[in-house]
């Protein structure tokens, strides 16, 4: 988890801890100057201790003080609450899980996956009550998700999205006609044909910056300890051992009943989690704030967040100052599951993200970028999310979200709630609890399947915009990339 910085033009000092718009953004606004808080500096006893300071991690914290407020709770992170994809993120408070409700189906049955949907759709409105009544001013907005259907190939898949939905019974999506999103969006490849998009109202738009560092300052105020610049070196059944960076290089064991690792995508940096997890990069584009009368010809609402059906996936929002914030896959992984700042800044991807949103929205062409980052998210083997605990060593696992955990890690933290204190629950039953992946493959193999979904992703794309026809290449490469 080395420090890194994104591109930011209007840097001011201390620009070295920041790691997105988002972060840049509390400071520049005076809200948060993200100083560190104080290091572990010794050895110490609690009865749960939490690895990783992320929105996982702080959740957790959350449900588990509010069940039981004599609980004593460490939470230990590396560098400071929210480096690590909770701050980073694209803001999309959805309902969205990395295995598709037909997986779910699939592997465990009908009533499952419907569950596991129910759980999601759920849990969007939970963040908006927890934030709401705890005065965590996070520009929660449930505006909703449109996804665009620019090519017939897009419009297939629109359908079978909606078609799929419905099978379920628990979902609210539905098409927007060609003449509603007509006259609504100012996007290219609307051709008036329908299905032109899907809209789904079970989203909130974000600002993931303001929601961890605020969440951070909640439970530390419900008495949990939060100690930042500690590095943890390894865990095992009741122990986990640190070393801190704050340059006092002190070094210590953490003996707790309960250990929950919540490390996501950075935790491949780790050995014990380095097969378990593979950290994908995406990478994300803010623009200067925009006029008005841009977002009436654009037709975003604040509080909308937007994609297409394109293969290789992208992602946006019109953030509370007018921004837009644009991201996307498409960065490579690398050899050994390695992570460095310096992946954090890929000139091609950050060049395709700008191409591909003044493709999509002309009526800001000549729009400054201001900001650009990224960091890596997680991915379990076969692509599937968890909240796992033993009971016979204390150990949990939450996380692999695959991008979608925003809101994700809410249901974890509720769900490790429970887990811990051995409470059966509705929650607990849902299908991804205690789920094992399988552990990726060594490499070569990682290296080549890796980047082989990514790069099969873009050219499925060109494909479609080649043909006319839904890729056969997607198809191909789909146990690649989730699909």
């Amino acid at each position: 988890m080395a420090g890194a910085r994104p591109t930011v033009t209007d840097a001011s000092p201390d620009s070295s801890r920041r790691v997105s718009f988002w972060l840049d953004d509390l400071v520049v606004r005076g809200l948060d100057d993200l100083r560190p808080r104080t290091a572990l500096a010794s050895s110490a006893r609690f009865d749960v201790c939490l690895i990783g300071g992320g929105l996982t991690a702080l959740w957790t914290a959350y449900a588990l003080v509010q069940a039981d407020p004599t609980l004593r709770i460490a939470v230990l992170e590396r560098e400071f609450s929210g480096f690590g994809a909770s701050g980073r993120n694209g803001g999309w408070c959805s309902a969205l899980f990395p295995q598709s409700a037909a997986s779910i189906e699939r592997d465990h049955g009908y009533d499952q996956a419907v569950a596991m949907r129910r759980a999601m759709l759920d849990t969007v409105d939970e963040v908006g009550r927890i934030t709401a009544r705890e005065g965590i001013d996070c520009d929660f907005v449930k505006g909703g998700t449109v996804t665009f259907a620019r090519s017939d190939s897009q419009r297939e898949l629109a359908a079978a999205e909606v078609d799929d939905a419905r099978r379920f019974g628990v979902d609210a999506l539905e098409y927007r006609e060609a003449h509603v999103v007509a006259a609504t969006y100012g996007a290219t490849g609307l051709d008036g044909r329908a299905p032109d998009a899907v809209f789904d109202p079970s989203c909130a738009r974000v600002h993931p910056a303001k929601l961890v560092r605020g969440l951070a300052r909640v439970v530390e105020e419900l008495g949990v300890s939060v100690f930042e610049q500690t590095e943890v070196v390894d865990w095992s059944a009741g122990r986990v051992r640190f070393r801190t960076l704050d340059g006092n290089d002190a070094e210590g064991t953490v003996s707790a009943r309960h250990v929950i690792v919540a490390t996501e995508g950075y935790g491949a940096s780790l050995p014990r989690v380095r097969r378990r997890i593979l950290p994908l990069y995406s990478l994300m584009i803010a623009t200067e704030p925009l006029a008005d009368e841009v977002w009436d010809e654009i037709g975003l609402a604040h509080g909308t967040t937007f994609s297409d059906f394109r293969h290789l996936l992208v992602y946006g929002q019109r953030t509370a100052d007018n921004r837009f914030a644009f991201g996307g896959r498409g960065a490579s992984y690398h050899w050994g599951s390695a992570l460095h700042p310096a992946f954090e800044q890929a000139e091609a991807v950050f060049s395709r993200l700008r191409a591909a949103l003044f493709e999509l929205f002309p009526a800001i062409a000549g729009t400054r970028i201001t900001h650009r980052w990224g960091g890596p998210l997680g991915v379990a083997r076969d692509w599937n999310a968890t909240a796992s605990y033993n009971p016979k060593t204390g150990v949990g696992f939450a996380g692999a979200y695959v991008g979608d955990g925003l809101s994700t890690t809410n249901l974890a933290g509720r769900t490790m709630s429970d887990l811990v204190r051995g409470v059966q629950s509705n929650l607990t039953a849902l299908p991804w609890v205690n789920h094992r992946s399988p552990l990726w493959e060594p490499e070569p193999l990682r290296y080549l399947g890796a980047n082989l979904g990514v790069l099969g992703m873009r050219f499925s794309d060109a494909e479609e915009r080649l043909t006319g026809r839904t890729s056969l290449l997607a198809r191909a490469v789909g146990g690649l990339t989730g699909h």
